[in-house]
């Protein structure tokens, strides 16, 4: 992940990958990672659970605004857990900052 990543990147377009096994990811570090304790196949939770869907997409959006070394690779601090998530903290989100325009707007 961390090389196609690295290659997205090199054209402008910021990335952010999700890894739920660290020690591969250190080896091919993308620009930014955020690590999950998640089973194979959740990397944004359990099945249905859009509350915690939200909240990992939170964090990795967070990373991308906050990430400052090249590698970076951060530890989302969420464990796997069946059931429900609290509900998303919208005020954090506005706080994220503006987007960037999309690429063709750029100019």
């Amino acid at each position: 992940m961390g090389l196609i990543a690295r290659e997205v990147e090199r054209f402008g377009i910021p990335t952010v990958a999700l890894s739920i096994v660290r020690d591969i990811t250190e080896k091919t570090p993308p620009p930014r990672a955020l690590f999950l304790r998640f089973p194979f196949g959740h990397a944004l939770g359990e099945k249905g659970d859009a509350d915690r869907h939200l909240d990992v997409l939170y964090r990795a959006f967070a990373l991308l605004f906050e990430a400052r070394e090249p590698g970076e690779i951060r530890d989302a601090g969420l464990r796997w857990r069946r059931g429900g998530s609290p509900a998303p903290d919208w005020e954090a989100w506005r706080a994220l900052g503006p987007a960037a325009p999309p690429i063709a707007d750029r100019g």
